[in-house]
């Protein structure tokens, strides 16, 4: 594969991580409603609270919440995971030419 169609192929797999991302950040959101710890109160847009979410801190307990908060962080691993290949990738392409 040549230099240019693996710097193609980058993007549309950055574009497609940060998709995932953007639902993992959404599902944040129902969670903190889910809440009552988390729910935002003060009337103010926030940013949403993922440290929260992901350490299960102040998080209610009920199946269907645990249930979201387990599908948030397996959506953030794979971002995670997508950012790796593709650091790999990278580092392959240069290394090579």
């Amino acid at each position: 594969m040549t230099g240019e169609a693996f710097y193609l192929l980058a993007g549309v797999w950055a574009l497609a991580i940060l998709a995932v991302f953007v639902v993992a950040i959404r599902l944040s959101y129902r969670i903190e409603a889910r809440s009552p710890d988390l729910t935002n109160r003060s009337g103010f847009p926030r940013n949403a609270m993922m440290f929260h979410t992901i350490t299960n801190m102040s998080v209610a307990r009920d199946e269907e919440t645990q249930g979201m908060r387990r599908r948030m962080n397996r959506l953030l691993l794979l971002v995670l995971a997508g950012f790796v290949v593709m650091w790999a990738g990278l580092y392959l392409v240069r290394s090579a030419g």
